[in-house]
């Protein structure tokens, strides 16, 4: 029987495995390099991820000057599942780029909702109508995270 992937403490099934030693200047040197195979790219990223530092935060969006924007879609991934405040203006930066791709915008929404500060509503909130509807109802969902987590509801569920 072949071996299952491990489910990360985020309760996710990482597409690469983070690395089980090394340091935070290690792992972000390599983000935007793109001579380094992209496996190694994303096992660097769950790596920083799992170290859950401010420092490992702050070198996760150092990842948003990658070439790749597969990769940038997964770092706006992992500081949502983080739930870092570090993370906040950079994520606005990456939301608010009308160039940078669609799809790591919209993840860069739905890490804005994840974090939970409610501080980032009129942000997400100048974005609700955007034409494209990924980013629209990413806000929309984003928004929505951030009311909930306010609610009597929230208060009650262990989430």
């Amino acid at each position: 029987m072949p071996n299952k992937p491990k489910i990360s403490q985020y309760g996710s099934v990482d597409p690469a495995p983070p690395l089980k030693s090394g340091k935070i200047s290690q792992w972000e040197s390599t983000l935007t390099n793109p001579g380094v195979p992209m496996f190694q790219r994303m096992r660097n990223v769950f790596s920083l991820r799992n170290d859950g530092s401010d420092a490992a935060c702050i070198a996760l969006c150092s990842g948003f000057n990658s070439d790749s924007a597969l990769l940038r879609h997964e770092v706006a991934y992992v500081l949502g599942q983080m739930q870092n405040e570090v993370a906040i203006p950079t994520l606005i930066e990456v939301l608010s780029n009308e160039t940078e791709h669609v799809m790591v915008r919209h993840e860069a929404a739905e890490a804005l909702g994840a974090i939970g500060n409610y501080e980032v509503k009129p942000t997400l909130e100048r974005f609700v109508n955007h034409p494209m509807p990924e980013i629209a109802e990413s806000c929309e969902v984003a928004i929505d995270l951030l009311d909930w987590c306010k609610s009597k509801e929230y208060q009650e569920v262990d989430c």
